[in-house]
């Protein structure tokens, strides 16, 4: 029997320990259009993390800066652990390339989820189910070809600009094309495959890049394991779009019900 091979994100996003840095490398398979997909960057460090020997805890909120473009190729993240007590732990890390300056900075804490009360205020969105929803095309960019997304409302339409701005609310399937079992890693790149809102409001593609993303995590790594699932059922919205910066809020949530993630971020625009 052949091995099987590894998932692409996996690859993607698969790190190395050093002496006191720890190594990635970009991969084409997630590529945006001027630089990695900023999901799989932000995965790549949370793997770091993960795979730490002082590593305590499960990932409970991590917060990226894209500080300056990553080249193809090899990087280099500077991982510390800044602060540690009895239930959390405060992490920074840097990736920088060939020595310089840092490109990507990231602040991640993590701690020991303890059985305790419980109450989920937000609602499971209603949507269609996953089997009787139709996949968005491919597009040009090989990051957003490696995920299935399947609009239930809020399709992203690109064509002519109207008189009338369109919403900027999304509701979604979103899956690995190829099926991959969801785990903290891959949860936290799905919290960043989300078409800019910009796109949908003007119906056209306009300049846009993620300047810091922050991910709540609400579930631990057991839990997660425990779903057994390959897709979230997301939605996606913005609040405003002011002097060259917009923002981007979204909620990820299990197909039994779960609220597994929340996000926002602030995004640079030109247009």
């Amino acid at each position: 029997m052949h091995a099987k091979l590894p998932h692409l994100f996996d690859e993607a996003t698969r790190v190395t320990a050093g002496d006191s840095r720890w190594q990635g490398h970009t991969s084409d398979d997630y590529w945006a259009f001027v630089g990695p997909f900023g999901g799989a960057t932000a995965a790549t460090v949370l793997r770091a993390l993960i795979e730490h020997p002082e590593r305590a805890g499960d990932p409970l909120s991590m917060t990226v800066n894209y500080c300056a473009p990553i080249a193809k190729g090899a990087f280099d993240l500077d991982v510390r652990l800044v602060k540690a007590n009895r239930s959390s732990q405060h992490w920074c890390v840097e990736l920088s390339q060939d020595g310089g300056e840092v490109a990507t900075l990231a602040t991640a804490v993590f701690a020991e989820r303890r059985p305790s009360w419980s109450h989920q205020v937000a609602k499971f969105p209603d949507a269609t189910p996953f089997e009787q929803t139709l996949p968005f095309p491919k597009i040009k960019a090989s990051w957003a070809n490696q995920y299935e997304f399947r609009f239930v409302e809020g399709e992203m339409r690109i064509g002519p600009p109207q008189a009338e701005l369109a919403s900027t609310y999304s509701k979604l399937w979103i899956s690995d094309r190829v099926p991959r079992k969801l785990d903290m890693p891959s949860l936290m790149s799905m919290s960043d495959a989300f078409f800019g809102r910009i796109f949908h409001a003007r119906r056209e593609l306009v300049p846009f890049g993620t300047v810091s993303l922050t991910t709540y995590f609400h579930t631990a790594a057991d839990e997660l394991a425990a779903e057994d699932i390959t897709r979230v059922l997301a939605t996606a919205d913005a609040k405003i779009y002011h002097r060259s910066y917009g923002d981007q809020t979204a909620e990820l949530w299990s197909p039994n019900g779960r609220l597994l993630a929340t996000t926002t971020q602030i995004a640079y625009f030109k247009a």
